[in-house]
């Protein structure tokens, strides 16, 4: 069993909260990034606002939107803000097969996606069943090699509603 760290579960309270109550303060953000150890800068705080105002926008986009505020950051910039959230664990990134890598803003609770295979659109699933890592294996062990689990990731594929109107 998963056992989320305290961090995580602030984090996970804190992204469900901007996810129904809007998107957190500036102030909030500061925090998030000190709490893993970053320096606060413009485009770390720039990049935080444009993944929670665009779930699973590509690099590209966030780029354009953080370009919009900070119109002198460079697309590096940008890049090498998205790998230090990530590997903070601020942010996550997703990547679909055959699709460009998403990012979002709701981390720490393995949440999954569904993707139309039509348009594109990703949407959140929560969690199937239980604590993470939301599955479990056949009881083989061999299968598992001495792995320890502690995340699964599910894509469902489909189409959305928009594209199941328009037909076959």
């Amino acid at each position: 069993m998963h056992r989320h760290t305290e961090f995580e579960k602030d984090l996970t309270a804190s992204n469900r909260a901007s996810n129904v109550g809007g998107m957190p303060s500036r102030a909030e953000f500061e925090a998030q990034l000190r709490m893993t150890d970053l320096r606060v800068t413009r485009p770390r705080i720039a990049v935080m606002e444009a993944v929670h105002a665009n779930p699973h926008a590509d690099t590209e986009t966030i780029y354009s939107v953080v370009r919009g505020s900070l119109p002198t950051v460079s697309r590096q910039a940008v890049y090498d803000v998205l790998h230090a959230l990530t590997a903070a664990n601020l942010v996550r990134r997703i990547q679909p097969s055959g699709a460009t890598a998403r990012y979002e803003a709701r981390v720490g609770d393995n949440h999954h996606h569904v993707v139309c295979r039509s348009c594109g659109s990703i949407a959140d699933v929560d969690c199937a069943v239980g604590e993470a890592p939301c599955l479990t294996p056949s009881n083989d062990e061999h299968a598992l090699d001495g792995f320890l689990l502690d995340e699964a990731e599910v894509i469902y594929w489909g189409r959305c509603r928009e594209c199941s109107a328009d037909g076959p």
